[in-house]
């Protein structure tokens, strides 16, 4: 069947949708719409037999749908009406979600029903939550929708209560320092994580807050500020504290937009002295991490569990900065002081890694050098991994990776990915060549044949599809809340495999004949020859590409064909 997607971005659902259609034989073209007009534009110019809506705000023209079969993907349940849908459940604690796959009709999300799905709903943010269980949902509803119309059935009336929403505004986002408990902050942080943000002030300012995360261990004044880590900040509530990792400043009418950034960079200058707490300790033997006195948060932890050791970390967007990266590779180089003999890096659910964080190279105060320390940062920590030889590698990606957080993953022995995973192993759509040794990684796991195909065309492509290239050796088939204890399942069984040890020395033995032959450091020296190319050319494309994504605006730089600009952080909700 020929399905056009129509999406307002190529999000992860977008993406996923794509792929998995693709995978199923379907020839699937896609489409960026604005508005109106750009989807008639779009359904006159590809002809489909069926249009597809994943995330779509632009109301689809009469003409369109009475001529054309369009779905429309709605994050709600049957009778859910309005566009803040997931937002309203998160914030008003919902346990249990849906997602609709409804004809386009008159009014917004009143058309007949073609298919649907429900979900738990876990406490996690809102891009968490679209990007894997709401992701889940949506593309079982989908392929399920599709496989109705091509059977000739027909959509059933929606029935039962309707609930129409409205746009959950900030001023029912707003917080309340000096009233709302831990539990009612989390939820509208957590129902604004992403996208909007929830606005609030700060030291003087106005912000944006973005991501929220509990802290039972701290007290102090309702309101303030106690402490920072990993650039985040500690916030009181009246009855413990929040990590808040990062703010958007809010900017006036005309103005550009602000980046998203950690929120101790974000305040720098306006941040009184706090202390700099390090994050929780593990204990060994654990199969969950021990937190003495109630939940806290850190951005990377490690776990131990007989000969497995799990090194995992959740950064806000996937975006991997200079600071980020020299944590992690501190992290590493500690836990190859521990006596195992399997080492997972990941095993977290959500995003692995993006690469390299574009936020903070747009805002810093030289674009070119930040780009420049946090590549070669990112190189550091890829290269500690390739140079592990002492024990297995395995790296486990709970959910989407893309560019150089692709590249990070294939540093390891063996690449294991959930199920729901979207992978983009390419750097072209952001205007890079790319560096963290893709040139001796990705043709090595892939052939180089295959290799150029996956980065010159540039493309997403499924769990599926990455195990049918080899890009990935094992699919994890779980949901997201289960993919951290059975990553340590399967890495326990993989340690108590015989012939470990001599599959050890052998990946050893390899290590020596390549560097003998191709050594790290003239794939190092030849990529970063181009990319530093790039980062000290003004007119490059990735600068005026990089501000666009960041800023969310309409770049006018030359990108490559297709939708989507690629690159760090998330579109999502």
């Amino acid at each position: 069947m020929r399905i056009l997607l129509v999406a307002s971005s190529f999000n992860s659902l977008t993406q996923r949708v794509l792929v998995e259609l693709r995978d199923r034989g379907h020839t699937v073209p896609v489409e960026v719409t604005p508005d109106g007009d750009a989807v008639r534009e779009a359904v006159s110019r590809h002809v489909p037999d069926l249009v597809v809506a994943p995330m779509l705000k632009a109301v689809v023209p009469r003409d369109v749908w009475t001529a054309h079969l369009c779905l429309i993907v709605h994050p709600g349940p049957v009778g859910d009406r309005g566009p803040s849908s997931l937002d309203h459940a998160i914030h008003e604690g919902a346990q249990e979600w849906g997602v609709t796959v409804l004809q386009a009709d008159e009014e917004m999300d009143a058309g007949d029903v073609w298919a649907s799905a429900t979900f738990r709903v876990p406490e996690v943010g809102k891009s968490d939550l679209y990007r894997n269980e709401l992701s889940d949902a949506a593309v079982a509803a989908v392929l399920l929708a599709v496989e109705r119309v091509a059977a000739g059935a027909a959509p059933l009336p929606q029935t039962g209560e309707i609930r129409v929403r409205p746009a959950l505004r900030q001023e029912q986002r707003r917080i309340s320092w000096s009233e709302d408990t831990t539990e009612t902050v989390l939820r509208a942080l957590r129902a604004a994580d992403s996208q909007p943000g929830v606005r609030d002030r700060l030291l003087g300012a106005e912000w944006f807050l973005h991501g929220g995360h509990a802290e039972d261990g701290l007290r102090g004044r309702p309101g303030d500020l106690l402490a920072t880590r990993a650039g985040a900040v500690c916030r009181a509530t009246v009855d413990g504290a929040v990590w808040i990792p990062e703010l958007r400043a809010r900017t006036g009418p005309g103005r550009p937009r602000a980046c998203k950034l950690p929120a101790t960079l974000a305040l720098a200058g306006r941040l009184p002295e706090l202390p700099e707490l390090p994050g929780p300790v593990e204990a060994v033997e654990a199969a969950e991490p021990a937190q003495p006195g109630g939940r806290s948060w850190s951005d990377i932890r490690y776990r131990e569990q007989g000969p497995v050791g799990v090194l995992s970390f959740a950064f806000p967007g996937g975006a991997m900065g200079t600071d980020q990266c020299r944590r992690l590779l501190a992290a590493w180089r500690d836990a190859r002081t521990r006596p195992t003999s399997v080492l997972v890096l990941g095993g977290q659910r959500d995003f692995f890694s993006n690469g390299i964080h574009l936020n903070v190279i747009e805002a810093a105060a030289d674009p070119a050098a930040e780009s420049w320390a946090n590549i070669n940062a990112m190189n550091d920590l890829v290269e500690a991994v390739l140079t592990t030889t002492d024990r297995l590698v395995v790296s486990a990606i709970g959910g989407n990776a893309a560019a150089g957080g692709v590249m990070l993953a294939l540093a390891a022995d063996e690449v294991w990915c959930r199920s729901g995973s979207v992978l983009n192993p390419h750097y072209r759509r952001m205007g890079l060549y790319g560096s963290e040794y893709w040139t001796r990684t990705l043709p090595g796991k892939v052939g180089a044949a295959q290799a150029e195909r996956l980065t010159e065309e540039a493309r997403p492509i499924s769990s599926a599809g990455a195990l049918h290239r080899g890009l990935v050796d094992r699919v994890v088939d779980c949901g997201p809340g289960e993919f951290p204890a059975e990553i340590t399942r399967l890495a326990l069984r993989l340690a108590s495999r015989g012939g470990l040890q001599p599959r050890i020395a052998a990946k050893k033995a390899e290590y020596e004949r390549r560097e003998s032959v191709a050594p790290l450091a003239a794939h190092r020296e030849r990529e970063l020859s181009r990319m530093r190319r790039i980062f000290d050319d003004p007119a490059a494309s990735y600068h005026a590409l990089r501000r666009a994504f960041v800023r969310k605006e309409v770049s006018r730089a030359s990108a490559p064909d297709g939708p989507g600009a690629g690159g760090t952080g998330s579109t999502d909700c």
